[in-house]
């Protein structure tokens, strides 16, 4: 059956973090025929370029989330509190970079999707609870850094690292829970507008899309976003007044602290464009947008932002190398250490290799 590009908006973006165009508020299906004409050629660009796009990205993000993971797993020393946050970070972005080759095949096949039901719900789901996982341990790590630096005279159990696994582990149940409607309501349906079997968002009544989207520009973003501001506020006048008052250990707590104000920087430029672009999908469910081809514009933005909150997972692990000075020398250290062992390996080899040789009749079993 010949593919309709003018439905493929309701195919869209792989998250439900992330909803796609299709699955928002009043989607293109509600649309009236004569506004349908006006983006195809814009899906039929968008198209082409996502399956490249979302392999870089994955590429991008495995390898380097898989690099941070080795050094701190892997470090000698133990993990402080924000390396546990921030390792636990790196997890979702890799469970995220893992996903996102499902999602370029699948538009590579015109979103026909051919991987069947079960990884079609396992898929969405993780990728889902990437956004909501990612920002909770993003405002972990803030707290962190408020506590030590605001606060550093007033212990607190949350500075513990037995209690910040706790917090983590509550923090990937808490993404699960939240991404239950993903795993209620994505299912593989035929679209006749499409002609395809396509992994899709199957609501029963457009309201569970209006309490989502809520959802989580509430407890997804606005919230977590207030919390960070805060802490962030505090932090950056708590250094300005050590650096002022030359206090010992001013300049290795400035450097830690820029790193994670860098992430949160750039996590807040890669996803709040599609935060937004979901507060105006819900403006259009309640009719407040007027002229049709407004759907067509936001349905092309949610689009776009998506995949710009993407590339947050890999861009991650180029923060980690470039301005921490910490994690560098961390890295070294454990790279060095995996080539001593390999290189040690190598000698120990070489040598039984040249007893065999020159002493065939030498026993080389220690009994």
């Amino acid at each position: 059956m010949p593919l309709n590009a003018s439905a493929w908006p309701a195919l869209g973006a792989p998250s439900d973090a992330l909803d796609a165009p299709g699955d928002a508020l009043g989607g293109p299906w509600e649309l009236l025929e004569d506004c349908r004409s006006n983006s195809t050629e814009a899906w039929l660009w968008l198209s082409a370029l996502q399956p490249s796009y979302l392999a870089l990205v994955s590429a991008l993000g495995v390898v380097g989330n898989s690099l941070v993971l080795c050094v701190f797993l892997l470090q000698r020393k133990p993990c402080t509190v924000a390396d546990i946050y921030l390792g636990n970070l790196a997890l979702a972005d890799l469970v995220m970079s893992s996903c996102l080759p499902f999602w370029a095949v699948n538009v590579a096949r015109h979103y026909q999707w051919p991987f069947g039901q079960a990884l079609c719900k396992a898929v969405n789901v993780a990728i889902a609870m990437n956004y909501l996982c990612s920002v909770l341990f993003l405002v972990l790590v803030s707290v962190d850094r408020y506590l030590a630096l605001v606060r550093p005279l007033r212990p607190s159990r949350l500075r513990r690292a037995g209690w910040a696994k706790r917090l983590c582990l509550g923090v990937w149940l808490q993404g699960l829970l939240l991404s239950l409607p993903v795993l209620l309501f994505r299912n593989v349906r035929f679209v006749a507008d499409a002609g395809v079997e396509a992994c899709i968002l199957d609501y029963p009544h457009p309201a569970w899309v209006l309490q989502y989207n809520v959802t989580l520009n509430v407890l997804g973003f606005v919230l977590p976003v207030m919390a960070v501001s805060y802490c962030s506020w505090h932090i950056v006048g708590a250094l300005r007044e050590s650096r002022a008052r030359r206090l010992p250990g001013a300049r290795a707590e400035t450097r830690s602290t820029q790193l994670v104000l860098a992430v949160l920087a750039v996590f807040l430029a890669c996803w709040t464009p599609h935060q937004v672009g979901r507060f105006l999908d819900t403006l259009d469910y309640f009719g407040l947008t007027p002229w049709c081809l407004w759907g067509k514009v936001l349905d092309i933005g949610l689009e776009l932002s998506s995949y710009l909150a993407y590339s947050n997972s890999a861009i991650n692990p180029f923060l980690f190398v470039i301005l921490g000075r910490s994690f560098r020398r961390r890295a070294l250290e454990v790279f060095r250490a995996a080539w001593a062992r390999r290189s040690t390996s190598r000698d120990g080899h070489s040598v039984v290799s040249w007893a065999a040789s020159e002493c065939p009749n030498v026993r080389q079993q220690p009994f």
